[in-house]
């Protein structure tokens, strides 16, 4: 693992909601299905966690968010809640992305090292992008991450790949024929974590990729976003 910073994060850009908080080798998790009700488990998780550790805003070295793509209205909470707390104390923020969370969770749930991460965007589109995931707290974006439809997305994967994420279910008649033999496995219902988040903050963190607290915003990815 990279070095450990101390990062809180939070996770608010699907129907989950999560806080996690990593300091030393320990990464400590709140998470909760909640859709539409972020806004009010969102600080008490992070309220819980600070206390449990004995631990103010002022001693955190950033505060990390999944910034996206994701829901609209999840995102703008996540936002709007860290830009608040990191002004509060004077600490950076450190943007993670919601596709590469998930594909990081792949790894450390099920030690897939290859993933394509598909959500539903609504207008029968998909947030897409196709990571390798190295090791722990490292993941590598193949391309890029773009909404589209799931039948454009190229066919020049090599090898074997997790589907992940409720796109690969929403559109399922979308798939394209010469995907057939290179999903060996597919994840329909699976949520990004804040323990991810932290896990791949610390390394961005650590590259100097954090931003001043109202720098902190959302990646919808398109102009014409769906909310829910």
């Amino acid at each position: 693992m990279v070095a450990c910073h101390k990062i809180l994060a939070i996770e608010t850009s699907t129907t989950a909601c999560s806080a996690a908080l990593q300091v030393g080798d320990e990464i400590v998790e709140q998470f909760k299905i909640a859709p539409r009700q972020h806004s009010d488990f969102i600080l008490p998780m992070v309220d819980q966690l600070l206390v449990e550790a004995g631990m103010s805003l002022k001693q955190l070295d950033s505060i990390a968010f999944a910034c996206g793509p994701g829901a609209f209205t999840g995102l703008r909470i996540a936002a709007g809640v860290v830009q608040g707390l990191a002004f509060a104390v004077d600490i950076p923020v450190t943007p993670v992305s919601t596709l590469a969370t998930m594909a990081h969770g792949a790894f450390r749930e099920f030690g897939e090292q290859n993933v394509l991460v598909a959500n539903d965007a609504g207008m029968k589109e998909v947030y897409f992008g196709a990571y390798h995931v190295p090791e722990w707290g490292k993941t590598d974006l193949l391309g890029k991450e773009w909404v589209t439809p799931l039948a454009s997305i190229p066919d020049s994967f090599e090898g074997q790949w997790l589907a992940l994420g409720s796109g690969w279910q929403s559109y399922a008649e979308q798939i394209p024929d010469s995907f057939a033999d290179k999903l060996q496995k597919t994840l329909v219902e699976y949520y990004p974590h804040a323990k991810d988040v932290v896990s791949l903050a610390q390394g961005i963190f650590g590259a100097g990729g954090y931003v001043a607290p109202e720098e902190a915003i959302p990646v919808y990815l398109r102009d014409k976003v769906v909310g829910n």
